[in-house]
């Protein structure tokens, strides 16, 4: 049976700690997938006219190119360099929401994403998506330091 791991990704180094964790632990692994997730923060509850909604998917559509650009794809590379199977996704959402109903779509046991690194009052008041993620996910989730 192969056991799927899904590693958020957030553009930084603790993102990159995250997949390294997520080597060492396939590693140990006969046979896993690791799956490379990288979510862009998007609120589907903006009200706009129809031009800018127009220009809102276009925008959607360059910023899901991008991150997997010049995220997903290097972090995928990485993992099948080191001979570990692999496959990589872009989505928007919720960060912790997103993260967690992909872990539960794509059938995985468990999620690796790296500690917030911003601090500030938004922070303090909604909570990080890291702690959100902790507090509701589905499968047991690692956090890297």
């Amino acid at each position: 049976m192969t056991i799927r791991i899904v590693i958020g990704l957030d553009g930084t180094e603790t993102g990159e700690r995250a997949l390294n964790f997520a080597k060492d632990l396939a590693s140990k692994i006969s046979e896993c997938e690791l799956i490379a997730v990288y979510v862009i923060e998007w609120s589907p509850f903006t009200f706009q006219t129809a031009e800018e909604n127009a220009q809102r998917h276009k925008r959607r559509e360059e910023e899901i190119a991008l991150a997997t650009t010049r995220i997903v794809e290097p972090a995928v590379a990485s993992l099948q360099v080191d001979g570990f199977t692999s496959t990589g996704l872009v989505r928007h959402g919720d960060v912790a929401e997103t993260l967690n109903n992909i872990t539960g779509e794509l059938g995985g046991s468990q999620l690796i994403v790296g500690r917030a690194s911003s601090d500030g009052f938004a922070k303090r008041i909604f909570g990080s998506s890291t702690q959100n993620l902790v507090m509701h996910a589905d499968v047991p989730v690692t956090v890297v330091g």
